[in-house]
């Protein structure tokens, strides 16, 4: 087995901890910057006033909140709205959500806080000390994200203050002007009463003064006294998106507005080296032909490439198709993934790769009565957003105007400012409903590639839509990544030690570069993030990453590493309870005895499943991530080598419940997303250039080929952690080890496919 590096990823960035620590350590004690008041003003309406940088109440008695999360389907505007409404004491309905400025109180600091190195069962002064110093540096930076399964962890304690000390100037108002003690003062739905006196008055009446006094004593509720958190009360976007009336970022159009369809360079890492409008120009409603490519930088998703003006986006479209365009198609014209994969397995064998987890003495694998090995790996992954790349922009009178629906409007303002060339506050930025994010949308090539377009327009807005084609060939991928499994068996068939080994690109390095411009070297946690931070207690342990660098562009895919990560590791203990002769449900049991939590969810997974109908078969998974622990239990059959998923039982502890129904939601989804990569879901490479374009080569799950999914909320008082992803990596893992329960054969690559 390996022998580990003395280098190793905690080590590297607790250090770095250390020393910005010592530099300022006059800073690093004083405690973080509150959340609740901001600088920006907000873009209130009908006469509302601002009670702090969240929340304002107009004198209708309606309530606008400052809303720094983007919704792409995930019910984020529902679930924080009734964080607010919860400690303000109003109704949902009574909410409006508005969009937040540009302001550092609305920074995701939870998401900063998940690229810590710890296990999760890590404890104790540095794991404190470490999430401290990050939480404040993520305050300074300001970073308004949405991604990471962390928009209710990091607003759990910041909305509901926000709600609380608004709710508490209210009270201090009326308290004085009816000179009766605050706590005689009590809030019910947009009310306040004095039950002694029998006076009342709504919020609006007296909002406006007020908003002018200081909130006194500030009390979060007690969970017990919750009324509407933990209660399944309907989405608030579900009837706008019925009705289609729902604006999504392609729905914008500006008065004035002309449309552009690009030509991207279909070698990846290629270049323009000629373009010769000729006819092109002289096409019906055809404006300009303008080259983009000194607006996208290395590893976008978009590459360099030509752009056709046209009054609209039909006639844009049929020009750039008819456009002759030379291409350079530069070092990767004959890369395939057959070179790639046979990068990443010589790597596997030739490196050691950097250290990220080592427990135990791995020197007692060599008392195995049985060792086992085995190889696996995984294709690149696009993200097929049913809403195509978009962006809107103008450039006019020394400002860039910014339509769009993304993930991160920190980076969006940054890349129209840079691409504009002007400051960042001469940006205005527009932000609409995602039709989809997955992680596509923290990446600004879409708004970089509309910005250096609309720059050459005239002043007037122009709307770029990729085609899907357009959309699939120039993503950036999930990284491909190869794995060697190596564990030894006792003869009680208990596993002794356990080596996991991965190597494939590094994708926050990427991402790191491209979107903070910053350089990125060394361990990446998303690498090796649900294996070297399993759940299962085995003694020995050593969990190793070899970075390759990948031509291809890399960017955060749903649920990140553990996309990956979960179905070498699960699959992997499959295969240990077979060769110990176990059941595999038995056998995790007994590596979850110090885990109780992980050894609730899985019980309640197989409880609720029962036993499988006659010519089908189970299969079990039980990972770990964004705080979230999920069991999923795969229903499957198998005719004529084809693999049919029936039924999906998932339980899920994500702490105190939010809004179990959009829980419910959240986990359908991210099973029929990561089912739809599990059984087909594969980006290729072939002479540079990405093989599948569309639906037809990349397929997503029909309606038809939905299984039921089933979800257990396992009850929890802990703080809520992540919905979003969690659910999707166990689905490949149990399905794949459903398969071998009724085929005896292992499937160690994906998209599972039987020989």
């Amino acid at each position: 087995m390996l022998k580990p590096k003395k280098f190793s990823r905690r080590r590297f960035l607790l250090s770095g901890v250390a020393v910005a620590g010592a530099m300022v350590v006059g800073w690093g004690v004083m405690p973080p910057r509150q959340r609740v008041r901001g600088q920006a003003p907000l873009p209130l309406e009908n006469g509302a006033v601002a009670l702090n940088g969240w929340i304002a109440i107009a004198p209708d008695g309606s309530v606008q909140l400052a809303m720094p999360r983007a919704e792409m389907g995930q019910g984020v505007h529902t679930a924080l709205s009734m964080l607010v409404a919860e400690e303000l004491d109003v109704s949902l309905d009574a909410i409006k959500v508005i969009q937040a400025p540009a302001d550092k109180i609305y920074a995701n600091l939870a998401v900063m806080r998940e690229t810590l190195p710890f296990h999760p069962d890590d404890t104790g002064r540095s794991r404190e000390l470490a999430s401290w110093m990050l939480g404040k540096v993520a305050r300074e930076m300001g970073i308004v994200i949405t991604g990471g399964s962390s928009s209710v962890k990091d607003a759990w304690t910041s909305m509901r203050e926000a709600g609380a000390t608004a709710r508490a100037m209210l009270v201090a108002e009326v308290s004085q002007q009816w000179k009766v003690p605050p706590e005689q003062v009590r809030a019910e739905n947009g009310v306040l009463y004095h039950d002694i006196s029998k006076k009342s008055v709504g919020y609006g009446v007296v909002a406006a003064r007020a908003a002018l006094g200081q909130p006194g004593k500030v009390t979060l509720k007690d969970p017990h006294s919750f009324r509407l958190i933990g209660t399944s009360v309907p989405r608030r976007d579900s009837r706008i998106k019925s009705e289609g009336t729902a604006l999504y970022g392609i729905d914008v159009r500006p008065e004035g507005t002309v449309y552009a369809a690009v030509r991207m360079s279909p070698v990846v890492g290629g270049k323009v080296a000629g373009v010769t409008p000729g006819e092109v120009v002289k096409m019906p409603g055809v404006l300009s032909v303008i080259d983009f490519s000194n607006a996208i930088e290395k590893n976008y998703g978009a590459g360099a490439g030509v752009a056709v003006l046209a009054r609209s986006y039909w006639q844009a479209r049929q020009a750039a198709a008819a456009l002759p365009i030379r291409w350079d198609e530069g070092p990767n014209a004959k890369l395939s993934s057959e070179e790639i994969y046979a990068s990443l397995t010589n790597a596997l064998e030739a490196e050691d790769g950097d250290n990220y987890h080592k427990r135990g003495d791995m020197a007692q694998a060599s008392s195995a009565l049985r060792t086992i090995k085995s190889v696996y790996r995984v294709p690149y992954l696009a993200h097929a957003c049913m809403e195509p790349i978009n962006c809107t922009a103008q450039v006019k009178d020394g400002k860039v105007t910014v339509w769009v629906g993304t993930q991160a409007p920190t980076f969006a303002r940054a890349a129209a400012a840079r691409v504009g060339g002007v400051s960042e506050a001469n940006v205005i930025l527009h932000e609409y409903l995602l039709g989809g994010g997955f992680g596509r949308r923290l990446e600004m090539d879409m708004v970089a590639q509309a910005v250096a377009i609309a720059r050459e327009a005239k002043g007037l807005p122009v709307q770029v839509i990729w085609s899907r084609e357009d959309d699939t060939t120039h993503d950036v991928y999930r990284p491909a990544a190869v794995a060697r499994m190596t564990a030894g068996l006792d003869a009680a068939g208990n596993i002794i030690a356990w080596e996991a080994k991965t190597a494939g690109g590094a994708l926050t390095h990427q991402f790191t570069r491209r979107n903070l411009r910053m350089p990125a070297a060394g361990p990446d946690r998303s690498t090796a993030e649900g294996v070297y931070d399993m759940q299962y207690e085995i003694p020995n342990q050593q969990i190793n990453h070899v970075v390759a660098d990948s031509a291809v562009p890399l960017g955060n895919w749903r649920s990140v590493g553990h996309s990956q990560n979960a179905f070498f590791k699960e699959s992997f203990v499959d295969e240990m309870a077979s060769a110990a002769g176990k059941d595999p449900v038995e056998f995790r049991r007994t590596m979850l005895l110090g885990h109780p939590r992980h050894l609730a969810v899985l019980n309640a997974a197989i409880s609720k499943a029962g036993k499988a109908p006659e010519g089908r078969a189970h299969g079990v998974a039980l990972h770990q991530s964004f705080g979230t622990i999920v069991a999923q239990v795969a229903e499957v059959s198998v005719q004529d080598k084809q693999i049919r998923v029936h039924r999906v039982v998932c339980a899920i502890d994500c702490g105190i419940a939010v809004n179990p129904n959009i829980i419910a939601q959240q986990v359908e989804s991210g099973v029929v997303y990561g089912l739809s990569a599990a059984l087909g879901g594969e980006i290729t490479i072939k002479d540079g250039k990405v093989v599948q374009s569309n639906f037809a080569d990349y397929p997503v799950l029909r309606m038809n080929e939905v299984p039921l999914v089933e979800t257990v909320i396992v009850l929890s008082a802990e703080p809520p952690e992540g919905v979003g992803e969690p659910a999707t990596p166990p689905i490949a893992p149990a399905v794949a080890n459903a398969v071998f329960a009724l085929t005896g054969q292992r499937l160690r690559s994906l998209p599972l496919r039987l020989a």
